[in-house]
């Protein structure tokens, strides 16, 4: 994976909102190259609301905080966070309350200062990560008990909608993985 590239920024956006934040984040990264990850899909707008700030340039953030005590976390990048967001609302709709972690850029979230990190990963809830790729890097959000919706193989292309339900990346298999583990 791009990721695992050392002195690589590797990025993906969730929608326009974070593209264009992590668009900011490469000009301004003078020290290493980066790789931006864009999908040729259509993609849903994810940040609705304005930050007043780019929160893409921390590499990780909460995008959608739980209606209580968060009981479960689901961490996403780019265009799969929009599944982590509609698992999110099914768990909420049956009671369970979830937040989302929109994670653009790994490398970046390495150098926040560790309080930020404890506090976006969260404690004391039930992780699932949810990638098209594989689940190399994820333990550091998920932990080793954490869940992980994603893929065991690479190369196969056809539209998102086919892929996801072909390899098992939807958004009920997220809320699945978090059941299992509540």
């Amino acid at each position: 994976a791009l990721r695992a590239i050392p002195n690589l920024l590797t990025m993906r956006p969730a929608d326009t909102v974070e593209a264009l934040e992590c668009w900011q984040v490469a000009l301004q990264h003078k020290t290493t190259p980066t790789a931006m990850c864009l999908s040729r899909q259509k993609t849903p707008a994810v940040r609705v609301t304005d930050a007043g700030e780019n929160l893409s340039r921390k590499g990780a953030y909460e995008l959608k905080a739980a209606s209580g005590p968060a009981k479960v976390t689901l961490f996403g990048t780019g265009t799969e966070v929009a599944l982590a967001l509609k698992a999110a609302e099914t768990l909420e709709a049956e009671g369970v309350p979830t937040r989302v972690v929109s994670v653009p850029c790994f490398a970046l979230f390495e150098q926040q200062p560790k309080a930020y990190q404890d506090a976006v990963i969260g404690r004391g809830a039930v992780r699932v990560a949810v990638e098209a790729a594989v689940k190399q890097g994820w333990e550091r959000f998920i932990g080793e008990d954490g869940g992980f919706v994603g893929m065991t193989g690479f190369g196969a292309s056809a539209p998102a909608e086919i892929l996801y339900r072909e390899f098992g990346i939807t958004a009920e298999a997220v809320v699945e993985a978090a059941k299992a583990r509540l």
